[in-house]
C-alpha cells in the first residue's frame, strides 16, 4: 500500500502542482490520503486526453463508477484505486460524491455544448465541488459542514480553469460555454472552433468571468468561518482572482497561466494571510 500512496504522491506532484503544494500545509499523516484523492481526480479528469475514442472513454469511466459502487472490489492491481479505497475506508468517505464526479466527466466526451448555465455549474459542483468537500472531510471529519463553501469554491475554481484553457478546448472542437450564453451574445460555435476572435465572443467570455467572480465572492464570504483544519484543501482558490485578472487583460480566447513560482507564492501567502478579496 505504501507503494500505491507513493505513486499517488508522485502523480499529484507532476500533474496537479497547486494541490500538491497546498497539501504540504496539511498534517503530515493526512497528506497521503489527500494525494490518493487528488490522484483519483487526475485519473478521471484526464480521460479525454489519454483516450480519444468516446466508447473507450466511457468504458474507463464506467470502471471507476463500478469500482466505487462496489466499495473497491475492482481496485486490485491499480495503484491509484488501491490507495483511494484505503483512504475511503480510513476516513469513512461517502462514495456517492466521487461517483457523481465520475458521472459528470462523461460530459467531457460530448461535442455538443451544455444547454444552460445551470448545467455548467452543476458540472463544476459535481467535479471540483465534490473534490473540495471530500478532501475537507479527510482533514476535519468532525467539523461543521463545509458544503456551501465547497459548492462555491468548486464552481469558481472550475469555471476559472475552463476559461484559462478555453483556446485548447476550442482547438479540439470542445467548448464548455453554455449554449444559452453563446446564443445571447450571437456567437456561432464554428467561429469559436476556428479560433476567430470577435466582440460577441469577448462579451460572452467577460460574462463567464463575471460568473466565476460571483462564485468566488460567495466562497470568500464563507472563508472566514471555515475551520482552520480544512484551509489547506481550499488554498488553490487563492489563484482565482489573479487568473481572472489576467483573462480580463487578454480580452479574447487565450491560454492563460501563471509562472510556477508565482503560483507557489500565492498559495503560501494565502496559507499565512488568508484568501485574497474578490
Amino acid at each position: 500500500m505504501r507503494d500505491a500512496h507513493s505513486h499517488c504522491e508522485a502523480l499529484v506532484r507532476r500533474a496537479d502542482r497547486d494541490r500538491f503544494i497546498a497539501s504540504l500545509f496539511a498534517p503530515a499523516a493526512a497528506r497521503r490520503h489527500l494525494f490518493a484523492l487528488y490522484a483519483f481526480n487526475i485519473e478521471v479528469a484526464r480521460t479525454r486526453e489519454v483516450v480519444r475514442d468516446p466508447m473507450a472513454g466511457a468504458i474507463r469511466l464506467q470502471w471507476w463508477h463500478d469500482a466505487l459502487a462496489g466499495a473497491g472490489r475492482e481496485a486490485a492491481g491499480h495503484p491509484v484505486a488501491s490507495a483511494l479505497f484505503e483512504t475511503i475506508a480510513r476516513h469513512h468517505l461517502p462514495a456517492q460524491p466521487l461517483i457523481e464526479l465520475v458521472e459528470a466527466r462523461r460530459c467531457d466526451f460530448d461535442d455538443e455544448p451544455m444547454a444552460t448555465w445551470s448545467d455548467l455549474e452543476s458540472y463544476a459542483r459535481r467535479t471540483a465541488g465534490n473534490l473540495f468537500a471530500s478532501a475537507a472531510r479527510i482533514l476535519a471529519p468532525d467539523e461543521p459542514d463545509v458544503a456551501e463553501a465547497a459548492r462555491a469554491a468548486g464552481i469558481a475554481y472550475a469555471l476559472t480553469r475552463l476559461l484559462a484553457v478555453f483556446e485548447l478546448h476550442a482547438a479540439r472542437r470542445q467548448s464548455y460555454l453554455p449554449r444559452e450564453l453563446l446564443q445571447h451574445h450571437g456567437v456561432e460555435r464554428h467561429a469559436v472552433f476556428a479560433g476567430q476572435r470577435s466582440p460577441p465572443l469577448a462579451r460572452a467570455l467577460a460574462e463567464a468571468r463575471g460568473r466565476a467572480r460571483a462564485h468566488y465572492a460567495d466562497f470568500f464570504g464563507c472563508a472566514g468561518s471555515l475551520p482552520q483544519a480544512v484551509v489547506p484543501v481550499f488554498l488553490p482558490l487563492a489563484l482565482v482572482p489573479g487568473l481572472l485578472a489576467r483573462l480580463d487583460r487578454h480580452a479574447g480566447p487565450s491560454v492563460v497561466e501563471m509562472s510556477p513560482w508565482r503560483r507557489q507564492w500565492m498559495l503560501v501567502r494565502a496559507a499565512r494571510r488568508g484568501f485574497p478579496p474578490p
